[in-house]
């Protein structure tokens, strides 16, 4: 793809480091070949206010056009990721955690409604969330965000909405 993206990967997590991150390591390497760029990694532990910070920071920056976050969408006290982002969206993109949870649910059955996957756009910035686990990264990147992310994609995609300056 000639018009790659500059995305921004996050993990939420209190034990996780770069060295077993599979989850955020998983999406850098999908969205690299794919031909996007990787503008930055970060793993950061489950508190509201660190990960909306983070999170706030990337899209304040015109450089960063897509944030993927993994990790704190459960619901244990210390899944926070919903919370703590869903203040910062312009608009949500509801179809996106519908359409994880069908995906989900073909895989891991009725487990998937204790997935709170969601997105939305911020500052002409995409944010996908997803659940903190390798499995439910692959289903979101080969299920949505690989399509969804490439601006050749018919009949619509959000590469083109963000290059379009939609929101």
């Amino acid at each position: 793809m000639t018009n790659g993206l500059q995305i921004g990967v996050l993990t939420v997590s209190d034990t996780r480091t770069l060295e077993n991150d599979t989850s955020g390591q998983y999406l850098c390497d999908s969205l690299l070949e794919e031909g996007h760029l990787l503008a930055q990694r970060l793993i950061v532990i489950d508190d509201m206010y660190q990960l909306r910070a983070a999170v706030s920071n990337w899209i304040a920056d015109s450089a960063i056009e897509v944030v993927l976050v993994t990790g704190g969408t459960g619901f244990t006290s210390r899944d926070s990721t919903p919370e703590a982002l869903t203040p910062l969206f312009d608009v949500d993109i509801t179809g996106f955690g519908e359409l994880f949870r069908q995906l989900s649910y073909e895989e891991i059955g009725t487990s998937t409604i204790q997935s709170r996957a969601f997105a939305g756009i911020a500052n002409n910035t995409v944010v996908f969330c997803m659940p903190g686990s390798t499995g439910a990264c692959k289903t979101a990147w080969n299920g949505v965000l690989k399509d969804q992310l490439n601006i050749e994609h018919r009949p619509c995609n959000f590469a083109e909405l963000i290059r379009k300056g939609s929101h």
